[in-house]
């Protein structure tokens, strides 16, 4: 498995959902610089499973162990190494999954590349459990940033086709920002959060799940950060972002709506505002030619519905060779677009601070 990214700042994440614990090795990170640790510890229980009914009923407290790299609340330019002890596991109910792969899982081509030795119980290494140490490393990257004045928050734009309002493309504020990266549903539009959680409950009690869109944007991003041709930033921050799970796309300023626009309709004009290169519009989401243009960065990640779903399913025996159905025992998510929010921020951090 290559569960690794970045070049200057490079993590490794390991574990599995039902091991003993998850954890996460950072390398590169500067010598002497302070880290507030409740403040990680917000980021991760925003993410934390157990909290909110649209989310899995496993309680897991998700408190790292930090064993190396951090003395006291100051980095000492050792390899940050955190693990998170897994502690409310049920892996009785995975036992008919070794021979019958659960649809929308990574069950059967984990099965087929590892040559039936993959570790099933709750997803193992594939499970959205791991997205734990991802936020600690996020988190982590994200104070750093904002020692140069970079701010990172996302949103929840839709739930079952249920919509938030979108973040403006050129002015968005701190407190906005500041807002949105404490939530644990967070939304521009609060009055979005009712119907939204319907969706989700209809859907649950319809033992089925609904997806979404998150909606990211980064303010204070310099112009001139990123490396063409294939470590532009929209190559970059993809990378990092589908190394999350159930993300199935993503779009940068306005996205596929492009293909339908004339040029006269996408560019961006340019103006000085005191002294300072800006645009008009921001119809390349802050990105041009794989480098910043000093304009907020915004892109939306597309979230699928929870796969493990209490309906039967087709599928087939892996032991007897036959087409069969499957229930989905366990506890899951009827939908994970609330808790991979602070995903989605944490993984752009990783990014950005790579490249910067």
């Amino acid at each position: 498995m290559s569960s690794t990214y970045g070049e200057k700042i490079k993590i490794s994440i390991f574990g599995e959902s039902h091991g003993s614990g998850i954890g996460v090795v950072i390398d590169g990170l500067p010598a002497g610089e302070t880290i507030d640790m409740d403040r990680v510890l917000l980021q991760m229980a925003r993410r934390a499973p157990g909290r909110d009914k649209t989310a899995t009923p496993r309680r897991e407290s998700d408190l790292p162990n930090i064993l190396s790299g951090m003395l006291g609340n100051t980095l000492t330019g050792a390899p940050l190494c955190a693990v998170i002890e897994n502690t409310n596991t049920r892996s009785q109910d995975y036992g008919n999954l070794l021979s019958k792969p659960r649809p929308g899982h990574s069950d059967y081509t984990a099965y087929v590349k590892y040559n039936a030795a993959n570790d099933i119980r709750g997803g193992g290494h594939f499970s959205g459990r791991l997205t734990a140490p991802l936020v600690f490393a996020g988190a982590v990257c994200r104070q750093l940033l904002e020692k140069q004045h970079i701010r990172i928050a996302a949103h929840i734009q839709s739930i079952g086709g249920v919509q938030d309002k979108r973040f403006h493309p050129t002015n968005i504020s701190d407190a906005l920002i500041e807002q949105l990266s404490q939530s644990s549903f967070s939304l521009i539009d609060k009055a979005m959060e009712a119907p939204m959680r319907e969706a989700v409950e209809t859907a649950r009690l319809g033992q089925d799940s609904v997806g979404g869109v998150i909606e990211c944007a980064v303010t204070g991003l310099p112009a001139g950060i990123g490396e063409p041709m294939f470590d532009g930033m929209e190559g970059a921050i993809a990378k990092a972002v589908f190394g999350v799970p159930a993300v199935k796309g993503i779009e940068f300023g306005a996205g596929f709506a492009l293909a339908d626009m004339r040029g006269s309709q996408a560019n961006d004009s340019f103006r000085f505002n005191n002294g300072a290169v800006v645009t008009e519009t921001n119809h390349c989401g802050g990105i041009l030619g794989g480098i910043t243009d000093g304009m907020p960065l915004i892109f939306r990640a597309a979230i699928k519905p929870t796969p493990s779903i209490s309906q039967p399913q087709k599928t087939v025996d892996l032991q007897t060779g036959e087409n069969t159905t499957l229930v989905i025992h366990g506890r899951h998510d009827p939908c994970i677009v609330p808790r991979a929010v602070p995903v989605i921020e944490a993984a752009t951090a990783i990014a950005i601070l790579n490249l910067m």
